[in-house]
């Protein structure tokens, strides 16, 4: 986060004006402390709405991750670092999210690779043919 702007990649910065948050009172540790705090930190970012986002980074977040992005943050007794933390994983999802996926492409399996597999199953069988009993053997 760089001056009440959430960097999300290098091409990519939020506003902080464009973001709506929500405090509650997070369940879990903290005693008294954590009944009479608001902890819980929830982030929720316009998508379809953002003035910040450009046509194909809003096209593909909307693929995506649909219009809205909601992320929840309950993990520390502190709302700042909840606060952080909630940044931080709105930021990873959406920088997440604009990462082109390359499309895997099928390789052929190396020489070493296919002799090791075939001498496994060679030792596989010849394991088995030595446990079978032969017709002479009754048990």
């Amino acid at each position: 986060m760089e001056g009440e702007r959430l960097r999300v990649t290098s091409h990519l910065a939020i506003p902080l004006g464009e973001l709506e948050w929500r405090f509650t009172a997070s369940g879990g540790p903290g005693g008294q402390h954590a009944n009479t705090s608001n902890t819980r930190v929830e982030v929720v970012f316009d998508v379809a709405g953002s003035p910040s986002l450009g046509p194909r980074q809003r096209a593909r977040l909307l693929e995506q991750l649909g219009t809205t992005v909601r992320v929840v943050a309950s993990d520390e007794r502190s709302q700042a670092r909840n606060r952080a933390l909630a940044l931080e994983r709105l930021a990873d999802r959406l920088a997440g999210a604009l990462r082109p996926v390359t499309p895997r492409r099928p390789t052929r399996p190396t020489m070493g690779s296919q002799e090791r597999r075939l001498a496994a199953k060679r030792h596989q069988s010849e394991r088995k043919r030595q446990r079978r009993t032969g017709p002479d053997e009754t048990g």
